[in-house]
């Protein structure tokens, strides 16, 4: 505890030194003021000029009175057995000495030495000593109050110095502001976010829009009659604290891609690695994607349904430089258009009849530094076209209800299944929009066109949905396997997962897959699908498997012939016929 108030008197000698003043003039005798340290920090008379001065040697009395905490009066010190260690003992002229500690919270922090001279100043003492020594008390109290509030002041300090470490260090921005909105205390991060560069004395003021996201209320700064939109909370000081009003804690509207990644992002990684895949085609892509990795230029991935478009988006968002900030998808197709625009764009607060009276930001915002990924583009109306448009080639948006255009920095990545320039002659998609999205295409094949990765994709589901069922050791017939190959797979890679799902749930314990537990629906359409080929169809197809099976090798091709039932002549005769 002692440590606590180590220099406490010290820190507030002036103080002190005047309760000394007082009590000497009142009592008419030398006063002097020791700390817990055994140093002079106040004194009158003969001991005016010797302040700060180390009492090791003259200060057994107060020694004694530190370690008991009781008052001692000592009427001849220099005969006294406690003074027997003082180096002044045998030339001591004080007739008189009455010591008072100085406590607070039951410690000895200092000791008040009343020292007597003369005959007269000890009648004068003992005349009045119930009275002085109440009035003795009353001093030590006050002093020990005032050390009280030092201490207090002294806590106060370090524990705004250890917060203002703190909010230098954290990544939001802090604003502390009294009751006359002087900035008591701004943080680099807040500096940064508003841009500021020379830091001002007050703010004009600060009060929130009624704009609500995420449970974080919107304010509006204005600083030096410029305004700054932040999204934050108030915190409101009721410590008894004068000087400290209000904190604010405030994230930048423009830079919200961390928190909208929380809610609007899978937090697993989705890089090229979860492409999964070992085609040429994939290859490519997978290539065209690293080489594009620093670009901001927008992106169009075309494809059929359910071949993974929005796991390619991912895969550029992730390899991009935009990495650590947001992906914010949004499926135009899923969205009534009434709606779409509103969570694009966002709106102020009344903006529209049924409108959340908070207001509400927009998709476009969220994913500002970041990437917004528009899935199904084809199904946008024509009327948020152009406004999707003008975002693209101006760079900032405007809220529903608001005049006031707020710049974001999104590189924007599109998709769709449809025919967009067969729209385009349909009146249905503006050209001007096609031409600023497709600035780099991308077309994902359909898995037919990609069969080899059947089976890439076929064990890397049957690895995902083993843990889940606790089904191990997994294999399939080469039935499932001509079937799966011989199917189309108009659902694509989606299609393949559902089936392989459906398969780990049907397969028993011995782990082998047989068409027993594949969906009937796709040995239906299988079998349909061979129905609707001719005869060349037919055998074009099962050449091709064949090759596929063995290998294009001359011993590959023989065993494929063997295999056919047919010469190896007329393999080679096939194989020209029909380009393979």
């Amino acid at each position: 505890m002692m440590g606590d108030y180590m220099s406490l008197l010290k820190e507030m000698q002036t103080t002190v030194i005047k309760y000394a003043e007082v009590l000497s003039k009142v009592l008419r005798v030398d006063v002097e003021i020791v700390d817990e340290n055994l140093y002079r920090i106040a004194g009158t008379g003969m001991f005016s000029n010797r302040l700060n001065e180390y009492m090791e040697e003259e200060g057994h009395v107060y020694k004694e009175v530190m370690r008991n905490g009781q008052l001692q009066i000592i009427k001849d010190p220099g005969n006294h057995p406690i003074c027997r260690f003082c180096k002044w003992q045998n030339n001591c002229d004080e007739t008189f000495e009455m010591s008072m500690p100085i406590k607070m919270h039951d410690e000895v922090i200092g000791v008040i030495g009343l020292v007597c001279f003369t005959e007269n100043q000890i009648e004068h003492i003992l005349k009045n000593l119930d009275i002085f020594t109440d009035f003795l008390e009353q001093i030590s109290d006050l002093i020990a109050s005032k050390a009280r509030e030092g201490l207090e002041v002294r806590k106060m300090k370090n524990l705004i110095e250890v917060l203002s470490s703190i909010i230098e260090k954290i990544e939001q921005g802090v604003l502390i502001i009294d009751k006359k909105n002087k900035i008591i205390n701004i943080n680099s991060t807040a500096i940064n976010m508003l841009g500021i560069e020379d830091i001002p004395e007050f703010i004009d003021s600060i009060n929130k829009t009624g704009n609500e996201i995420l449970n974080l209320d919107e304010y509006e700064l204005i600083i030096d009659k410029k305004k700054y939109y932040v999204l934050g909370e108030e915190h409101k000081i009721i410590s008894g604290v004068s000087t400290y009003d209000k904190v604010y804690i405030f994230t930048n509207i423009n830079r919200l891609e961390a928190i909208s990644t929380s809610i609007t992002t899978t937090k697993e990684n989705m890089g090229l690695d979860k492409i999964i895949g070992e085609s040429k085609e994939i290859i490519t892509i997978k290539n065209k994607i690293k080489k594009i990795k620093s670009s901001n230029s927008t992106v169009l991935i075309t494809g059929e349904s359910g071949t993974g478009k929005e796991l390619f988006a991912r895969a550029i968002h992730m390899e991009s430089d935009r990495r650590d900030y947001a992906f914010v998808a949004i499926n135009c197709a899923a969205i009534p258009d009434t709606l779409l625009e509103s969570e694009l764009f966002g709106y102020v607060k009344g903006a529209f009849t049924g409108a959340d009276p908070k207001g509400k930001i927009g998709k476009i915002e969220f994913a500002n530094k970041g990437t917004l990924f528009l899935d199904e583009i084809g199904d946008m109306p024509l009327y948020l076209q152009s406004k999707l448009l003008r975002v693209l080639e101006e760079r900032e948006i405007t809220r529903l209800g608001s005049n006031e255009p707020i710049p974001v920095d999104i590189r924007v990545i599109a998709a769709t299944n449809k025919d967009l320039e067969s729209l385009i002659k349909e009146y249905m998609f503006r050209e001007d929009l096609y031409y600023r999205l497709n600035v780099i295409p991308f077309h994902i094949p359909p898995l037919r066109e990609r069969k080899e990765d059947i089976k890439v994709l076929t064990y890397y589901f049957v690895k995902k949905y083993s843990s889940l069922f606790n089904k191990v050791n997994v294999i399939f017939s080469d039935e499932v396997w001509d079937c799966f190959m011989n199917y189309d797979w108009h659902g694509n890679v989606r299609e393949l997962e559902n089936v392989i799902e459906y398969a780990m749930n049907m397969v028993e314990s011995n782990g082998i897959v047989t068409l027993n537990h594949i969906p009937k629906n796709i040995l239906n359409r299988e079998n349909e699908m061979y129905l609707s080929l001719s005869l060349e169809e037919m055998e074009k197809k099962y050449i091709k498997k064949a090759l596929s099976i063995y290998g294009n090798t001359k011993e590959g091709k023989e065993k494929a012939a063997e295999e056919l039932g047919i010469g190896i002549a007329t393999l080679y005769r096939k194989i020209k016929k029909y380009g393979l």
